[in-house]
């Protein structure tokens, strides 16, 4: 019985709620193949982090991959305007132009005259060497920038290796929940929330709770914060409960946040009607919003929804905040 209870609270990072406005943790368990919840709890989330952190960056090669591209491709006009005038040139020498400026030099009429067109023959000359350069240079660069283009295609190719990997890993460690069967669950959510600051490579940069709570006397990460004040500023104002000391989990660590579906309190009974369809709008904007705000997963209404696998089967304890049906919980990388 014991055994089976762990599991339940478990099942991909659950994180209970005791009925009233006071969150409550779930003892550790054990999995049918005797990990621990805690451990298949680290798993998921390891699993996941790797994976938005491969999705980062194999966005950044995009688009990394698109502004070279284009540079490459005023770089391929300039050659062929290089070319031409190196063709040109090579033209007008070879039909005597050039030869015949050497003979204009030996018939001078005087030494004025033949200053003269010597410096116009050597201001050609110049002309013509500067083209030729140019062409060399411009071909140099050209060629280094389809070899970073190349090197981009190999590291999206990585990535997404990378992500296919990770997802699968994420939803190994649900099965050992018993747990993360596909299912369908709410969507279509706005993009409207301000982008998290991310690495140069596209990945997230490491934080602590390092920030006041404005839910709670305690702290969170200032992805975290982020999260729950765009949410706030995108009309979802709902009592909301962030971190909280015991456990596993994300709560202790200030990166995850409990937004109740009851406007006031964390109700001990499933939500219906209004606030059934204020969940729903809750967390389609996350899933909108999973890449500016470094969504980790979101549970609501006895469902899991991962990156790269979407709506995934959840199960808690039983009860109202344990199945999540009383509040959406979302956790940010």
């Amino acid at each position: 019985m014991r055994k089976r209870a762990g599991l339940l609270a478990l099942l991909a990072v659950a994180v209970l709620l005791l009925s009233g406005q006071s969150p409550a943790t779930a003892d550790p368990g054990t999995g049918p193949d005797g990990a621990t919840s805690a451990t298949l709890e680290a798993q998921l989330s390891a699993a996941v982090r790797a994976y938005n952190d491969a999705k980062g960056r194999l966005t950044t090669a995009q688009q990394r991959q698109a502004a070279l591209t284009t540079q490459a491709q005023a770089t391929q006009g300039r050659i062929v305007t290089l070319s031409n005038e190196v063709d040109e040139a090579v033209l007008t020498a070879y039909e005597g132009g050039r030869i015949r400026g050497f003979t204009v030099l030996l018939g001078s009429a005087s030494v004025s005259d033949f200053l003269d067109r010597a410096t116009r023959l050597q201001a050609q000359l110049r002309s013509d060497d500067r083209v030729l350069r140019d062409l060399r240079a411009t071909q140099a660069t050209y060629a280094r920038q389809r070899a970073a283009i190349d090197g981009e295609v190999a590291t999206q190719r990585s990535q997404l290796a990378l992500m296919d990997a990770r997802r699968k890993q994420a939803e190994t460690a649900l099965a050992a929940a018993q747990a993360g069967t596909a299912t369908t669950g709410p969507g279509g959510g706005t993009a409207s929330a301000t982008p998290a600051p991310r690495n140069p490579d596209g990945s997230w940069p490491r934080e602590s709770c390092s920030l006041p709570d404005p839910t709670t006397s305690g702290c969170l990460t200032p992805r975290t914060l982020h999260a729950y004040q765009e949410a706030r500023k995108a009309g979802f104002t709902h009592y909301t409960s962030c971190f909280r000391n015991g456990g596993s989990g994300e709560h202790p660590l200030g990166r995850a946040c409990d937004f109740s579906a009851n406007a006031s309190t964390f109700v001990d009974a499933r939500a219906t009607g209004a606030d059934k369809a204020y969940g729903d709008r809750l967390a389609a904007w996350f899933l909108a919003n999973a890449d500016q705000l470094a969504v980790l997963y979101v549970i609501w209404y006895k469902r899991i929804w991962l990156p790269g696998s979407g709506w995934r089967s959840y199960t808690g304890d039983g009860t109202p905040a344990g199945d999540h049906y009383n509040h959406v919980h979302l956790s940010v990388q």
